[in-house]
C-alpha cells in the first residue's frame, strides 16, 4: 500500500505543481476564463494515462509465464530509469519551474490564435508525462506483490493527497517548500527504483534468461517475513526480501550506493546555493 501511495503522491504533486502554478498565474494575471482551456488539457491527459494503465495491466495477464516474466522485467526495468531521471530532474527543477512555466503562459498569450490550445497544451503534456510514469511504477509495483485491495487504496491515497497539495500551491503558492518536499520523497524512491531493480533481476531469472549469483544471501523467512507487519514496511519503503539472491543484493547495492550519494549530494549544494543567493 506504501509504495503505490508514494508514487502516486510524488507523481501527482508533480502534475499538480504545474496546472496549479499555471491556474494562480491566470487567476492573479486576470486570465481566469482560459482555465477552461488548462482543465481540458488536464482532463484528456488523466484519461489517456488511466487506459494506458488499463492496457498493460489486462496485456501482462493474456501472456505465457516466460513471456510474462520478461514483460514484467521490462516493465520494472524501464521504470528504474524513468524514476532515475525523474527524481533528479524534478530535484533541480523546483526552485526555477514557476518562473519557467510563467513564461510559457506569457508566450501563449503573446500569440493572437491558438493561446487557449497552447494552455492546453502545457496541462495535456504536464498531466500526461506524470500519468504514463504512473501507469509504468503502478504496474511495476503491483508485478511484484500480492495486489488486494489495499494497493489500489494505497494509489487512490496518494492520489487524493496530491491533489490536495495541488490545491494549497494554487492558494498558497511560495510557502510550500517544494524543494525540501521532492527531496525527500526522491531520496525514498530511490529506495523503491533499487527495488524494482532487484525484482527485474528476479523475474529474469524466472524466464530462465539469468541464472547466475542465485546463491541466498541470507533467509529471514522465520525471523522477519516479508509479510508481517514490519517486513511489509521494509519491502514497501526498501525494497525489503527475506530470502534474496546474491545476485538481487548485489545488483540493488550496486544501484543505491552510488545513485543515492549522488542525489543527496547534488541535493545539497543546490540548497546551498539557494541559501547563498538569498
Amino acid at each position: 500500500m506504501l509504495v503505490p501511495f508514494l508514487i502516486m503522491l510524488r507523481e501527482g504533486v508533480e502534475a499538480a505543481l504545474i496546472v496549479g502554478i499555471v491556474a494562480s498565474y491566470l487567476v492573479q494575471t486576470g486570465r481566469a476564463g482560459a482555465l477552461r482551456h488548462v482543465w481540458a488539457g488536464a482532463a484528456l491527459a488523466s484519461a489517456l494515462s488511466a487506459a494506458l494503465a488499463a492496457g498493460l495491466h489486462a496485456a501482462s495477464g493474456e501472456f505465457p509465464q516466460k513471456a510474462q516474466e520478461l514483460f514484467e522485467a521490462a516493465v520494472a526495468l524501464v521504470a528504474v530509469v524513468v524514476l532515475t531521471g525523474m527524481v533528479f530532474w524534478m530535484r533541480e527543477a523546483a526552485g526555477s519551474i514557476g518562473a519557467m512555466l510563467r513564461g510559457q503562459v506569457d508566450a501563449a498569450f503573446d500569440r493572437t490564435q491558438g493561446g487557449g490550445r497552447a494552455l492546453a497544451g502545457v496541462a495535456f503534456l504536464a498531466v500526461a508525462r506524470e500519468g504514463l510514469e504512473s501507469a509504468v511504477f503502478l504496474i511495476a509495483s503491483f508485478q511484484q506483490e500480492d495486489v488486494g485491495w489495499q494497493a489500489p487504496a494505497g494509489a487512490v491515497l496518494g492520489l487524493v493527497a496530491a491533489l490536495a497539495t495541488g490545491v494549497a500551491i494554487f492558494r498558497f503558492g511560495r510557502r510550500v517548500d517544494l524543494r525540501r518536499f521532492f527531496r525527500w520523497t526522491g531520496a525514498l524512491l530511490i529506495f523503491v527504483a533499487a527495488g524494482l531493480l532487484a525484482g527485474a533481476l528476479r523475474s529474469l531469472h524466472e524466464a530462465g534468461v539469468w541464472n547466475h549469483l542465485q546463491t541466498l544471501a541470507w533467509n529471514l523467512s522465520e525471523t522477519l517475513p516479508a509479510d508481517g507487519v514490519l517486513g511489509t514496511l521494509m519491502a514497501a519503503v526498501l525494497g525489503y526480501r527475506d530470502a534474496p539472491s546474491v545476485g538481487e543484493v548485489a545488483l540493488y547495492v550496486l544501484y543505491l550506493a552510488p545513485t543515492l550519494a549522488l542525489f543527496l549530494r547534488g541535493g545539497a549544494s543546490a540548497a546551498a546555493g539557494a541559501a547563498r543567493a538569498a
